[in-house]
């Protein structure tokens, strides 16, 4: 598998789990929660491993933007965390539904700019230390994205 394709997938994972809560908000607040760790294990691996070779590539101004939104989902998935967990499940639907469009703005910009550029412009080492993060790495504890 690509590295284009592996996080092409974890895109899907993730928005299914968002899309599962949003169908059973109190029967899915587990699953929200995993699709929300997955969020940010995620931006962990592009902002950490990802967008430093590309911007050496070439993209810094799609990189750019990538950050920018980057900053914008992990507040978003803070105020989602803090609906479910003050107000319950039945509230935090709006703040769902908006972390659901904007991962597919977000996304629809980023597999076709950025995922390709991966499969490509990765020197063979950082594939494979990318490679493996996907399959079993862990994002360090506390840590926040740039323009969180």
């Amino acid at each position: 598998m690509t590295i284009a394709a592996a996080l092409e997938r974890e895109h899907q994972d993730i928005d299914g789990c968002v899309e599962a809560f949003l169908d059973d908000p109190c029967g899915a607040t587990d699953v929200l929660r995993t699709g929300l760790a997955a969020l940010r294990r995620h931006i962990y691996l592009e902002e950490a491993f990802l967008f430093p070779p590309l911007r050496a590539a070439g993209l810094e101004m799609p990189v750019q933007v990538m950050l920018s939104e980057h900053g914008q989902l992990w507040r978003l998935i803070d105020d989602l965390l803090d609906a479910v967990d003050k107000e319950g499940p039945e509230t935090a639907e709006a703040s769902a539904r908006q972390l659901l469009e904007l991962l597919d703005r977000h996304n629809s910009k980023e597999e076709p700019v950025i995922y390709p550029r991966a499969d490509v412009d990765l020197p063979p080492e950082q594939a494979d230390e990318l490679g493996i993060f996907i399959g079993m790495g862990r994002m360090p504890e506390g840590w926040v994205c740039e323009r969180a």
